[in-house]
């Protein structure tokens, strides 16, 4: 386990600079989305939580508080919610808060397919009943080289997919985000094959750190950051986390991700945090905490993003520098 250090930590006070920092990297390639911090933890004693006064457009939740990252400080509300990729609703950092209200997250199912005894469309209060909301502090590295700390809400992916009865056959879980040009205007340019399409392996979505999340800082999730129904998979680069996930089949074969099939010279299926393994465009031995100020020194990546401890296991034999 790595906690999260001091230098690691944004401060309130310099999300003043953040607009500042933002166009200072404008340049910056874009991918990923919003991810992890922090070690797995044997769960503390449940605690009912009423969340923080809600925002114009979430509400709150009512959320079980758990020993991951306990006592860590994550990035603030405003830079979680302002410094996003999302590029259904644009390219730029902030294009996601300024355009993501054409999103309609309420009414909103699931259907789920493939390799399983249980099959079909499933409310999305129908697919978390019965679960207990969880407060989990992740830890987020983008594939692009920033990161940052977030206090997700969610169920562990494996309470959900359980409830489906994947047979044998169910080696992979193939996840598929909405695809709707006009509550997501920006699936109208070729940036990618939409609907972003995103997989894992059977074994990394029934892992314990794999969460469903539908909140952050005790709210449902804003429209920006996946509203209502996304993934956290902290020890993998951002992208990995699909977002207004609509579609879950179990599969045979391990599905081709958006970005693999948009350049599979620079992003794998895999994606596992890796400092060793550079991206072919830029180092990943590094990384900027967004909110740490313009000027902020660099800190190094972790391996695995801090979670080898935990994961490491699941890769046992792999070349993870040629199965990025």
């Amino acid at each position: 386990m790595h906690p999260i250090l001091p230098s690691e930590i944004t401060s309130e006070a310099v999300y003043l600079k953040r607009r500042d920092f933002v166009k200072a990297a404008a340049n910056a390639s874009l991918i990923g989305s919003i991810g992890s911090i922090g070690g797995l933890a044997t769960l503390g004693a449940a605690t009912v939580v009423p969340s923080a006064e809600a925002s114009e457009s979430t509400s709150p939740l009512a959320f079980q508080k758990t020993a991951y990252g306990a006592g860590l400080t994550p990035n603030t509300f405003e830079e979680i919610t302002s410094y996003n990729n999302f590029y259904e609703f644009g390219l730029d950092k902030t294009d996601p808060q300024a355009n993501a209200g054409t999103l309609k997250p309420k009414p909103w199912s699931v259907v789920v397919g493939g390799e399983c005894e249980q099959k079909g469309r499933v409310p999305l209060e129908d697919l978390l009943k019965g679960i207990p909301l969880e407060e989990r502090i992740y830890r987020l590295r983008c594939v692009e080289a920033w990161s940052m700390v977030i206090p997700w809400v969610g169920v562990p992916l494996k309470s959900i997919l359980s409830r489906f009865k994947p047979t044998s056959k169910a080696k992979f879980v193939k996840f598929t985000t909405l695809m709707d040009p006009k509550q997501m205007p920006g699936q109208t340019r070729a940036v990618l094959d939409w609907p972003y399409v995103e997989g894992l392996r059977i074994d990394e979505a029934m892992h314990p750190l794999t969460l469903l999340a539908v909140g952050l800082y005790g709210k449902t999730l804003p429209n920006q950051n996946g509203a209502p129904l996304r993934l956290v998979v902290p020890w993998k680069y951002g992208f990995k986390s699909i977002k207004s996930i609509v579609k879950i089949d179990f599969v045979e074969t391990a599905p081709t991700s958006s970005w693999m099939q948009a350049a599979p010279n620079e992003y794998g299926f895999f994606a596992n945090v890796n400092p060793t393994v550079n991206h072919p465009r830029w180092s990943q031995a590094s990384e900027r905490r967004i909110g740490s100020g313009l000027f902020a020194a660099r800190v190094p990546t972790l391996s695995f993003n801090g979670y080898a401890d935990e994961v490491a296991s699941l890769y046992q034999g792999l070349d993870l520098r040629k199965y990025f």
